[in-house]
């Protein structure tokens, strides 16, 4: 069966792909340590690398990577999040998963590994069923239309002759009140990221980050001296879904300034280094950031003092 191979140096990554053909599928898992869900991920991809047989050369390459200890690798990949697999063939990202769902991973791998060795694993799926023509619609069965009326004494061959007529029921469902509730949440989305001058989206809190990616972004707006608000987006499914599509932002953390999204950590740390200043109105202090005072947020943006 298939080996995961662990990566840790960089010039271990590029040494592995060396020596694999560049049309098989390469996929790479990165991970930390610290992140339970990597652990389930861990077992997922053993778990399937077993139904792909050893083979030289390879056909498909499994790899293991810390995400944090190969930053820059991370980041050519757009890992904001863990865990994070990437498929890749002929040196290009052919599908990027963020989350462990098993399903989704399988499914992925499958599919793009195509008929190669098809015959020696198990894909567990049920047989296709037979398609049947659909029967011929009569005036003898609904009366010449879809509603029993009989306009039309012509019998009907086939749905290319059928023409709907005024007293045909409608064919699409009538508008729901999610539209009420979508405007509801976009207008709390809108009270959030102006709850502080500086607010961060990210998973967990300050004093304990639930993902490596906003626990370095927590330590930069602390070296930089800023007072930020921030809302744990773990803690409310409705705003971490909300946001990702409101805020045209997929990942997390997220920073905002003023109201205006500035984006995630790799975007953060590129305005630094373009400008030192970045943060000039919001700092207190280089080395004295911290979490925004009370009076300065609204619920249910967290608060300290």
């Amino acid at each position: 069966m298939s080996q995961i191979s662990e990566i840790s140096s960089p010039e271990a990554f590029e040494k592995h792909l060396s020596r694999i053909p560049s049309t098989a599928l390469v996929v790479i898992s990165f991970h930390t340590p610290w992140a339970a869900p990597c652990a389930q991920m861990s077992s997922i991809l053993a778990a399937l690398a077993t139904n792909y047989p050893h083979k030289s050369p390879p056909s498909i390459s499994f790899m293991s990577l810390n995400a944090e200890s190969l930053p820059d690798i991370s980041e050519s990949y757009d890992v904001t999040a863990v865990p994070f697999l990437v498929l890749q063939s002929n040196g290009k990202v052919l599908e990027s998963i963020s989350g462990c769902d098993a399903g989704k991973v399988r499914s992925a791998v499958e599919r793009w590994m195509g008929n190669i060795g098809a015959g020696e694993r198990k894909t567990n799926l049920p047989e296709a069923l037979a398609t049947q023509p659909r029967p011929e619609i009569s005036d003898a069965t609904n009366g010449g239309n879809f509603n029993g009326a009989k306009e039309n004494s012509n019998t009907i061959k086939n749905l290319s002759t059928y023409a709907p007529s005024a007293l045909d029921p409608p064919t699409a469902p009538a508008m729901s009140g999610h539209t009420g509730e979508t405007e509801a949440l976009h207008a709390r989305l809108a009270e959030l990221v102006k709850a502080a001058p500086v607010m961060l989206f990210m998973k967990g809190t300050p004093s304990s980050p639930q993902c490596g990616f906003s626990r370095q972004l927590v330590g930069i707006l602390r070296e930089q001296g800023v007072r930020y608000g921030f809302f744990n987006i773990l803690a409310d499914e409705e705003v971490r879904q909300g946001m990702k599509a409101w805020a045209e932002w997929p990942t997390f953390p997220q920073l905002w300034v003023g109201g205006e999204l500035v984006g995630g950590l790799d975007i953060v740390k590129e305005e630094i280094e373009n400008d030192a200043g970045f943060f000039k109105d919001y700092a207190v202090g280089k080395g004295e950031g911290g979490m925004a005072r009370s009076e300065a947020q609204k619920s249910p943006a967290t608060t300290a003092s």
